[in-house]
């Protein structure tokens, strides 16, 4: 759900890596047929959007919202439901599935980049245990390596944490990330 620069661009990774993928946008559709869902909107759209797609319960749901103070290069964020204690809640509220927070802290203007990285950059996300295992598998299959930052109780920590990735941007621009072990 979402066909601008973050949902369009993983649809074109995701084509690329040999899934099947079908975008929704504005007038929403069916997505019974899925696998995974992607939630790719701002985040003040997310009950308008997530009300127009049929067939999700059940579906595991990737949530790549953000809610960020003001306007930036992407455009305006839509705000935040505070009666949730993340918009991967609301979503999960939403969908009444398993939900992970993903992808919502890399910068969607250098996917064409990614494959241009020794080593993969990496990409934070927490899920419900439910939707640990398939969110991996689309991060790997995006060119990231995946970065569980725990349950789904961290998803606000990683809403949150834009707020310091974006603070690179006034300091030369977009950049990856990257997490690992010694």
């Amino acid at each position: 759900m979402g066909r601008g620069t973050v949902g369009g661009g993983l649809a074109a990774r995701w084509r690329n890596a040999g899934h099947e993928v079908t975008e929704l946008g504005p007038g929403g559709g069916d997505a019974s047929g899925a696998d995974a869902v992607l939630v790719a909107v701002p985040s003040g759209a997310i009950d308008d959007a997530l009300s127009r797609v049929t067939g999700l319960e059940g579906k595991v749901v990737m949530d790549a919202t953000n809610d960020f103070d003001g306007i930036d290069e992407y455009g305006p964020f839509g705000g935040r439901d505070e009666s949730f204690p993340s918009l991967a809640h609301q979503v999960k509220a939403r969908t009444n599935g398993p939900v992970a927070k993903s992808f919502n802290l890399n910068f969607s203007r250098i996917y064409d980049k990614i494959d241009e990285q020794d080593p993969r950059p990496g990409n934070l996300f927490a899920a419900d245990d439910a939707a640990r295992t398939l969110t991996e598998q689309l991060i790997r299959d995006a060119g990231f390596d995946p970065v569980y930052g725990g349950t789904l109780e961290n998803a606000r920590a990683l809403e949150d944490f834009l707020a310091v990735a974006a603070a690179n941007l006034s300091d030369g621009g977009h950049s990856f990330y990257r997490f690992w072990r010694p």
